[in-house]
């Protein structure tokens, strides 16, 4: 089966470079057959993803902070103007002091804690408010970012492990108010990969080797395995999946300690 996505229309929120995961579900999206618009925070970003944004066909960048009202409203707005509806979002937006993210979680300041939720959580709330009206008519699909360190301890996750397991209800809070609109909502949780983001946390790359080693698979998941997860999940074939999470952490979620050939 060749699932396609011709004719539909999304919009990526996240994309930093081109070894973000926001980038490999873009270009799947994009050889699927979609059309796409691209946010992003700060002229240093927006200098990475334009060319990226070239190379699969899209003009439509905008700068948004999805702190500021004010910048949210403008960017719903210039993309409603251009498109008179929206089949999906990508929603991989998350942030944490660095400086957080090792260590205890005994350590969390109030402020970063605040922030955390505010971008990481209350963003993809945020950001369904103002797709919904472009996704009522037609129905729609709004996808976001999570990690096991929702479920599970992971030494350096700290605040972020706490941030995902909020995010992880929003989606299905959200599946259910939006499911009668013919709005499916789903979180894709990749395993640990090689991103900026990851790169932020404590321990990082023996993390990386340890789930590369372990994974049943016998390796980490790669952005092409997340891309094609996001394009059955916004294409007609995902047409009966609202609320889940979904693992694509090569199999790493299933287990109860290290394989044997690693203790």
């Amino acid at each position: 089966m060749t699932i396609s996505l011709e004719g539909k229309r999304g919009l990526v929120m996240g994309v930093a470079n081109e070894r973000s995961i926001a980038w490999g579900i873009a270009k799947a999206c994009h050889d699927a057959g979609a059309e796409l618009a691209f946010t992003y925070q700060g002229d240093a970003f927006g200098k990475r993803v334009e060319p990226l944004a070239v190379s699969v066909g899209s003009d439509f960048l905008v700068d948004v902070d999805v702190t500021d009202d004010a910048s949210l409203d403008r960017a719903f707005e210039a993309l409603a103007a251009r498109w008179d509806s929206l089949d999906f979002l990508v929603h991989a937006i998350a942030y944490s002091d660095k400086n957080e993210l090792t260590g205890r979680i005994l350590n969390t300041t109030r402020d970063n804690f605040k922030t955390s939720m505010d971008i990481s959580v209350y963003s993809f709330i945020d950001v369904a408010r103002r797709a919904h009206p472009l996704m009522k008519e037609k129905g729609g699909t709004l996808l976001t970012m999570s990690y096991l360190g929702s479920q599970r301890v992971i030494p350096n996750y700290n605040i972020m492990g706490v941030a995902k397991a909020a995010l992880e209800s929003a989606t299905r809070y959200l599946a259910n108010d939006l499911g009668r609109d013919g709005i499916r909502v789903n979180a894709i949780s990749p395993g640990m990969m090689k991103t900026l983001a990851g790169a932020a946390i404590g321990g990082a790359r023996a993390s990386y080797r340890h789930t590369d080693k372990n994974a049943p698979l016998g390796h980490n998941a790669t952005l092409e395995a997340v891309g094609g997860t996001a394009v059955w999940l916004c294409s007609d074939v995902g047409a009966c999946t609202t609320g889940e999470v979904i693992q694509v952490d090569s199999g790493y979620h299933v287990l109860g300690m290290p394989q044997f050939e690693n203790l």
